[in-house]
């Protein structure tokens, strides 16, 4: 029998094996049979009688690290130790140094990826009086979202059928070309295009960073590197507009491109360094790749998102270029399917759907990114435009999502392991839901702790939420569907924050535009920005108009955020419906070492 996996080797030559996989029909299709069901054995959803140890990349995958000396050497058998193997602890602590340089290009690529999503922000002044070209800057935002989020799919696939490595460094390289050729850029036309070419590089990053991290991790630990992640990301995404800000007034705007490469080049020589794939046999056939679904994927995702993207800011949502380009994106979709079904290696794979933990994570990971816009879009608005908060105070009170998420999901092990996946990610959500609905009964105007707060209990809730359901559906496949199935968990969600994007800007510039249409006072702005910046001009408006306004800020983020209430529910309906009670965990008869012994 042939599996599988990741190996990492450090100076000592330790090793630790990976997960793993096999040819026919693959374990996780005989446990889509146990997930109809809900049935598992053992406590929660980890098999009994098996224990996940350092080094196998799989859950309830005992140990067989080869430390380089032999410590190791069967050392366990099924999770027990074997009288006069010895070294279990070394061998453990081996397996574990030689992880830690990987782990550290995980979280640098991580952040690089991250950062770039937020970093333009707080620069966009610069930009555009350097290069001009104010009405379509957006798209150096939109731009790099969409080729982030069309791009996971194609990069899941290409990595479970070519490894992880070559597509890591590949995504390095293309990010960091990309990141060159924006700091070179001559016009905002230039510019877009380069930000682009970062995305490719980026949604290989995101996707590719995630199946490593769960290849190289045993369920029992595998929420500390999930945390680590989670921590880098969440501080990134935050830290990105300050970091900008600083670079663009205190140097150039090229240098937030810049920064990257040296950030980028330690990554890219840890991963050719020190991830170490084992050799894999040379199939019979050569790999097929699906090259007309990646087109047929990319160009969906594409057109949908430019929909959700700029419909309603560039153009009105029942406008000749929304309705065309939704229609297009329908029959894309259609289009997509027909190829997916007639490929003999689909990008997107029929089971993604098939079957129920993966499906059900799918949506409700697509849930809580379209609830995620309530807080990360429209928090900082409400912050500054009610609260009175300057651009840095406003936000801290969104920070502190960052300061609870990671470590609840580091917690989140103790409680997954007695309840379960999927009842962990139920609590979490309740507790999201009624952190959410909270928020429109906080006082007018408030102080700047109260939805503070709420954010803390917000971040504890989704941490609680978000990491089980991951590690689970991770679990529930072998290597070879692993990259596939979490790139469509990060797909999902991006979409998920796409139309929610969309779905709360209208429902947000629709509540304004009722309170200002029966304004007592005439010459308001009629939209969410034009409120927010004559806000925050002091003396532009007469006080009875400013306190109008704010009131107006404040009605539309409670129905945002009761908005973002409803995909809770939605989260929730999906997890007690389509999940199943126990996600089937692949345990040690489906996993072994690479070599197959």
């Amino acid at each position: 029998m042939h599996r599988e996996g990741i190996t990492v080797g450090g100076a000592d030559g330790t090793k630790a094996a990976g997960t793993a996989d096999t040819p026919g029909r693959t374990p996780s299709e005989r446990g889509a049979d146990t997930a109809e069901t809900g049935e598992a054995s053992g406590t929660g959803d980890i098999p009994s009688g098996r224990k996940a140890t350092v080094g196998s990349g799989a859950p309830g995958t005992p140990d067989t690290s080869d430390t380089g000396d032999g410590a190791g050497a069967g050392a366990r058998a099924g999770g027990t130790p074997v009288p006069g193997a010895g070294g279990d602890a070394v061998a453990a602590a081996r397996a574990d140094r030689a992880r830690r340089p990987v782990v550290a290009a995980l979280m640098l690529g991580m952040g690089l990826a991250a950062i770039d999503g937020t970093i333009v922000a707080t620069a966009v002044p610069q930009i555009v009086g350097d290069l001009g070209g104010f009405a379509v800057f957006s798209w150096l935002f939109s731009g790099y979202l969409l080729a982030v989020t069309v791009t996971l799919p194609v990069y899941g696939k290409l990595s479970d059928t070519f490894g992880r490595k070559p597509v890591l460094v590949a995504g390095i390289v293309l990010f960091l070309a990309g990141s060159l050729l924006c700091a070179t850029a001559w016009n905002m036309a230039a510019l877009i295009a380069f930000r682009v070419v970062q995305g490719l590089g980026g949604g290989a990053l995101q996707g590719t960073v995630q199946t490593i991290a769960a290849d190289l991790y045993p369920l029992k630990e595998r929420p500390k590197i999930q945390a680590k992640l989670s921590t880098v990301w969440a501080t990134s995404s935050v830290a990105g507009p300050a970091l900008g800000g600083l670079l663009a007034t205190y140097a150039d705007w090229r240098w937030i491109f810049l920064v990257n490469l040296p950030i980028g080049a330690v990554a890219l020589w840890l991963v050719v360094r020190h991830l170490h794939e084992p050799a894999r046999p040379r199939p019979a056939t050569r790999p097929r790749v699906d090259w007309a679904g990646a087109l047929t994927v990319f160009a969906t995702g594409a057109l949908l998102l430019t929909a959700l993207v700029q419909g309603g800011v560039a153009w009105p949502w029942l406008s000749a270029p929304s309705l065309t380009l939704l229609g297009a994106s329908g029959a894309l979709a259609a289009l997509t399917v027909v190829v997916e079904r007639r490929a003999a290696e689909p990008v997107i794979p029929g089971w993604v759907w098939r079957r129920r933990p993966i499906a059900s994570v799918n949506l409700a990971l697509g849930a809580m990114g379209l609830l995620m816009v309530a807080p990360t879009v429209f928090l900082p608005t409400y912050a500054q435009s009610v609260l009175g908060l300057g651009p840095v105070a406003a936000g801290l009170v969104l920070s502190v999502m960052t300061l609870s998420w990671p470590v609840a999901a580091a917690l989140s092990d103790r409680v997954y392991n007695r309840v379960g996946f999927r009842n962990t990610a139920i609590t979490g959500m309740s507790a999201a839901l009624l952190a959410l609905l909270a928020f429109p009964l906080l006082p007018f105007p408030g102080a700047a702790w109260q939805p503070a707060l709420l954010m803390l209990l917000l971040g504890a809730a989704l941490g609680l939420f978000q990491l089980p359901l991951i590690v689970g559906v991770q679990s529930t496949v072998g290597w070879s569907e692993r990259g596939t199935t979490t790139a469509s968990v990060l797909f999902c969600r991006q979409v998920g924050q796409s139309l929610g994007a969309a779905l709360f800007g209208a429902v947000a510039n629709a509540t304004l535009a009722s309170r200002l249409a029966g304004a007592p006072m005439p010459g308001l702005p009629d939209d969410l920005d034009g409120v927010s910046r004559a806000l925050q001009a002091p003396g532009a408006l007469p006080s009875a108009a400013t306190d109008y306004l704010r009131r107006a800020v404040a009605t539309a983020t409670d129905h945002v955020f009761v908005g973002a209430a409803g995909a809770a529910v939605l989260a929730l309906l999906v997890l007690l419906v389509m999940a199943p009670r126990r996600f089937p965990v692949l345990d040690d008869a489906t996993r072994g070492r690479p070599d197959g012994t």
